[in-house]
């Protein structure tokens, strides 16, 4: 007869084969399920509202909150990333049909440079400015026929964008409507003490909406005044640099810099002394200023993370999981943190 150690230990052994198996499934639509569980904690507060206002049917509320998640994510999504797709093709051409030359224009920049800053070129393995310029032409050559092809494919409506944005909403519906009791039952069969895993829970979701909410406003906002600026200054593919740099700026600290620095740079060398200070002025003291006083209330405050962890973990998140890794990787480093300061308390009260 089989002793009841060996039965735990085996049915152990059962549970964790079963639950790999059931994530091994998932990781094909890992993004859609991902961005169900965001989405359906940031409108959470709408979806407690519907169901008060329709006399607590779940259902029609968790139908209306995911048509209000369609409207406000799904759409505006859809409509950017069409007009990034016509600026990024309308780039390439322009940098294929030489109308747009990185190399010439910095020629003319080195050319304008006094005598003194060109004497230093050779200090930093610059003989010319030149080939900076025709190696930034085929980066940017490269980076444009790829956005516009990844953008054009999505918009065409590739099988799988579908199939995930399908996979997401449906889930989504599920979790607006069943998330309470869902919450409920991963408390009552999870193996941690009730204690560790409202703390987990509870931090999972703070740092889910403290991040998402205060990248995406950061984002939006910074891509937003970006462009504008970029529009009023008459920079061609002002709408590409603003969504560059509303992805950019999910970087923290450095961020937007690496669009508008550079263009405010080139402006001056160029002799648009005017456009070039008013571009220097705006990405310093308005585009960086949001970033300095925005990102630790919105991000840090949420996640209780310092700020050079926030920027450490955001980083590695987005290396090794692409734009999920923004959300990712400042989730993976607070439950870290999380964790072992209840491993640090237990110890301290004497249950470890």
């Amino acid at each position: 007869m089989t002793s009841p150690s060996v039965q735990q230990l085996t049915f152990a052994v059962v549970v964790v084969v079963v639950t790999a198996a059931f994530v091994w499934l998932l990781i094909p639509f890992f993004g859609a399920v991902l961005w169900a569980v965001i989405l359906a904690l940031l409108f959470n507060p709408l979806q407690r509202r519907l169901v008060a206002l329709f006399g607590g049917r779940r259902g029609v509320a968790a139908g209306v909150s995911v048509l209000a998640c369609i409207c406000i994510v799904v759409i505006p999504g859809s409509m950017i990333l069409a007009s990034l797709a016509q600026e990024a093709t309308g780039l390439y051409q322009r940098i294929s049909d030489r109308d747009f030359n990185p190399a010439e224009i910095l020629t003319r920049a080195q050319e304008a440079l006094p005598g003194y800053l060109r004497e230093l070129l050779p200090t930093f393995n610059l003989e010319s400015l030149k080939d900076v310029g025709q190696r930034l032409a085929s980066v940017l050559g490269q980076a444009s026929q790829t956005i516009a092809a990844r953008a054009v494919s999505i918009g065409q409506g590739t099988a799988q964008f579908f199939i995930s944005l399908g996979v997401m909403l449906y889930v989504l519906f599920f979790l607006f409507r069943d998330g309470g009791a869902l919450s409920n039952q991963i408390r009552r069969t999870s193996p941690l003490s009730p204690h560790h895993t409202d703390s987990i829970l509870g931090k999972f979701s703070d740092v889910v909406q403290a991040t998402v909410k205060g990248n995406v406003i950061i984002a939006l906002i910074q891509g937003a005044i970006g462009g504008v600026t970029f529009w009023l200054l008459g920079i061609e593919g002002a709408l590409l640099w603003g969504v560059l740099m509303a992805m950019l700026s999910l970087v923290p600290a450095v961020g937007a810099l690496l669009v508008w620095g550079p263009t405010a740079v080139y402006l001056l060398l160029t002799g648009a002394y005017l456009k070039g200070a008013i571009l220097l002025g705006v990405g310093t003291f308005v585009i960086g200023l949001i970033d300095n006083v925005l990102r630790p209330p919105l991000v840090g405050k949420g996640t209780r993370l310092p700020d050079y962890v926030v920027l450490v973990s955001t980083l590695g998140g987005l290396s090794l999981f692409g734009v999920n890794g923004f959300v990712i990787g400042p989730l993976i480093a607070a439950l870290f943190v999380a964790v072992w300061s209840l491993l640090a308390q237990d110890r301290n009260h004497g249950d470890v």
